[in-house]
């Protein structure tokens, strides 16, 4: 896709960037559009096939509960590039599973990766960018935060948290003139759902979306570089629902 320097000389730094999905996709609409990117991912093997494939400007492994690694991550961005412009929080972890057969360790896990992940990487990247008196922080959520669905009571509890925190993390540094956004994609293709979602629930919620498919990676990737950017200057505490689908 080609780019119109959206993001031209701004240092982006993309979570969970490793592979074929949102974060991938992310960091090369971001390149496309001019910026120094840098990605971040708890595995270091497809982090680094990532980072040759995409030729990225540096790869950090980082895995988003702990909480060293997180700024060992704003640090060294720091170091290297002097700011961050952007932070694009994409770690998430999902799974299916009854609430009724839901240990607390399935509970957990997905709270502290996909919530908890977020807000440790919130938390340090706005500290920079308090400090620098500039940056704009984007979260990926979901639609099913807002929404019902079987089997999802972890990963909706997480998303929903993800939406609230961006609202009140967007109020406390409005001062500072940083915005904070999220998106909230409905049903993303990528090769890592496939594993943790049945196929035929991958076929149903596909056929409520209004163009009866799936979103393209590269799809929410561009709704990401808008809040990104410049564009959306006005913008803060706003969730943009990333959806076809309808009720």
């Amino acid at each position: 896709m080609n780019g119109h320097d959206l993001l031209k000389d701004k240092v982006v730094v993309v979570t969970a960037a490793a592979g074929t999905g949102i974060g991938s996709a992310t960091a090369r609409r971001c390149l496309e559009e001019g910026a120094t990117v840098i990605i971040s991912d708890w595995h270091e093997r497809r982090l680094k096939e990532t980072h040759e494939a995409l030729g990225t400007a540096h790869a950090i492994p980082c895995d988003v509960t702990n909480e060293q690694q997180v700024q060992t991550l704003v640090d060294e961005t720091v170091e290297r590039y002097g700011r961050i412009d952007v932070m694009v929080n994409n770690a998430g972890l999902g799974g299916e599973k009854s609430v009724l057969d839901m240990t607390d360790d399935e509970w957990s896990r997905v709270l502290d990766v996909t919530l908890n992940g977020t807000f440790r990487c919130t938390r340090a990247a706005l500290r920079q960018m308090v400090a620098q008196r500039s940056g704009v922080v984007v979260n990926n959520s979901s639609v099913i935060g807002w929404r019902a669905q079987q089997g999802q009571a972890h990963y909706a509890a997480a998303k929903a948290g993800v939406m609230a925190l961006t609202r009140c993390a967007a109020m406390d540094v409005a001062e500072h003139g940083i915005r904070v956004n999220a998106v909230a994609p409905s049903l993303a293709a990528h090769p890592f759902l496939a594993k943790v979602t049945s196929e035929e629930l991958l076929t149903e919620l596909a056929s409520r979306e209004a163009f009866g498919r799936a979103a393209e990676p590269w799809e929410v990737a561009n709704v990401i570089v808008f809040l990104a950017s410049d564009y959306s200057s006005y913008l803060t505490g706003e969730v943009v629902s990333v959806s076809s689908q309808h009720p």
